[in-house]
């Protein structure tokens, strides 16, 4: 609050345009623009806080969909047992199936919406779109889920290795990304089309 001779008032719920008074001089446009930019950052210091609690909640969702899925394709039963028709409708090879989608599904998608950047980014990208590749081809070679799955998991590891070990030094040998393709570049864009990205907002 505000208090003098006489004057006594809250002015706790108000912005710092409607508490000023309008003074022109040097010190008065100095001390705004130090209040001007002290809001600022606190405000993206706010936003930091709200973003690392919410990529830490991806990240878990992450994490538990990776047990989940795994469950999924080796033995349901304890998870769906109870649904109804569980054995009647024969749903557990369903279940396995979609166990090995997950990583496409939910696994990829909770890691790229904590929005990484750089390596990160684009070993996620790699992966969103090698995944559901793998999980369309694996069953000519094999009808077991749980080994789809495990070929899921070594994509998305192989997807951070290459970005980390091959293109990283591409990267650095080359700033400007000359040495990805057009066509590939278009892809990556597609994929962060609506997130914000593509406008340059992180």
């Amino acid at each position: 609050s505000i208090t003098g001779k006489e004057l006594d008032f809250d002015v706790s719920g108000l912005s710092t345009q409607e508490c000023d008074g309008g003074e022109i001089s040097e010190d008065a446009d100095s001390l705004r623009k130090l209040i001007e930019k002290k809001e600022k950052k606190l405000s993206v210091e706010r936003r930091s806080v709200f973003r690392g609690w919410l990529k830490n909640l991806f990240l878990g969702q992450a994490i538990l969909s990776v047990g989940l899925s795994f469950v999924m394709t080796t033995d349901p039963s304890p998870l769906f047992s109870g649904i109804p028709g569980y054995q009647d409708l024969q749903l557990e090879q369903p279940i396995r199936v979609l166990g090995f989608w997950w990583w496409w599904l939910f696994i990829v998608p909770s890691l790229r919406s904590r929005r990484p950047l750089g390596l990160e980014k684009k070993a996620l990208d790699i992966a969103f779109l090698g995944t559901p590749v793998i999980s369309l081809l694996s069953p000519v070679f094999t009808k077991d889920p749980f080994l789809i799955w495990v070929a899921n998991f070594a994509v998305v590891a192989g997807c951070y290795g290459y970005s980390y070990l091959v293109a990283g030094n591409d990267d650095d040998n080359n700033n400007d990304g000359n040495n990805t393709p057009e066509w590939l570049k278009f892809v990556y864009r597609s994929l962060d089309f609506g997130s914000g990205q593509e406008r340059g907002i992180r």
